[in-house]
């Protein structure tokens, strides 16, 4: 990823300030690295802050900045695992523990019922994360759940590996993003959220293939023609807090906070569904072509993948947790 100076002299400018204005006011730092005000994210994120400040009386303040406010994705979450942001809905980044990918392990779970089960608190891969956060200095509250992602491009589509062979599309840089859209037969380019549009726009890439349909309908309707829901993974970002700004807080603001966001985390779930389909149908409208695939075809990238990506998984997160997955995971 590139970036200016200007863009890290910014990110630091804005630590320094966060520093002195913390000594003197009880006032938190709510982040993310995608979602601009107005959308899904931005209302979750100011649905936890308001919960915040009124289970307090006001003695917590939150104050809120929105995508590409503080800098990029890799930029923003550094400032959070410093403690220049106290909490997140993030999208989490592997680049401090590899383990957080295991919420990126591909083709885990097929249906949203299955999701819901696995991410509640108490859930299996809530109890994960709950370890894996802290040993980086987070805490974690749960998920923020968007649905499961596809492949969306212009001219032509795939649904096949074979198919998909003609194509080069945009990842994120998490792993295994990349080796898990090459397992499904793609060309892949490892490109920053913020570059997306130009990449699609210059001819770069031909699609993007990490999303849920939302970001591909809100950013890149008028250039992409066609979203295939090849459901590698179901997406959710990660509701969270600097673990050193939770130990600060005293018990009754620690428990508002995090009922608040437990509270955050129960309404998505109850909402996401009919969020995504609801952007399933204005990306139709907008002239989209929505496509999902037959179960068999699912099925044999589920096959593939699973068998190409899930060693490398456990070479990077270790075979105890590749074993909780193979335990749990949806079966094809």
């Amino acid at each position: 990823m590139i970036k200016t100076l200007s863009t890290f002299a910014l990110a630091a400018g804005t630590a320094l300030a966060f520093s002195m204005s913390a000594a003197g006011a009880e006032t938190l730092r709510l982040a993310t690295d995608s979602g601009a005000e107005g959308s899904p994210t931005a209302e979750s994120m100011e649905q936890w802050a308001n919960l915040i400040e009124e289970g307090t009386d006001g003695e917590l303040e939150v104050d809120i900045f929105y995508q590409n406010e503080l800098g990029g994705q890799q930029e923003v979450f550094d400032l959070f695992v410093a403690g220049d942001v106290d909490m997140m809905i993030n999208w989490p980044m592997t680049s401090y523990d590899q383990r957080i990918a295991i919420v990126y392990t591909p083709y885990m779970v097929f249906t949203w019922e299955e999701a819901k089960e696995a991410y509640r608190p108490g859930g299996w891969i809530n109890g994960m994360m709950d370890g894996i956060y802290q040993d980086i200095g987070l805490k974690f509250f749960g998920a923020w759940p968007e649905g499961f992602n596809g492949v969306a491009t212009k001219d032509e589509y795939a649904t096949t590996v074979e198919e998909a062979g003609d194509l080069k599309v945009r990842v994120p840089p998490i792993f295994p993003m990349a080796e898990t859209v090459q397992a499904m037969g793609y060309e892949t380019a490892t490109i920053d959220w913020s570059e997306v549009f130009t990449a699609i726009e210059t001819g770069v890439v031909d699609g993007d293939a990490a999303n849920v349909i939302y970001w591909d309908y809100e950013y890149f309707r008028d250039t992409l023609d066609y979203y295939v829901r090849t459901k590698q993974a179901f997406n959710t970002g990660i509701i969270s807090m600097n673990l050193q700004t939770w130990e600060n807080l005293s018990d009754a603001h620690q428990q508002v906070v995090q009922d608040a966001a437990v509270t955050v985390m129960e309404d998505h779930f109850e909402a996401a569904q009919e969020i995504d389909q609801s952007y399933v149908e204005k990306a139709e409208e907008a002239g989209m072509t929505y496509i999902e695939p037959e179960e068999e075809e699912i099925k044999a990238l589920a096959e593939k993948v699973r068998a190409e990506v899930w060693p490398q998984m456990e070479e990077e997160v270790g075979s105890e947790i590749m074993d909780t997955v193979r335990e749990n995971a949806s079966e094809l």
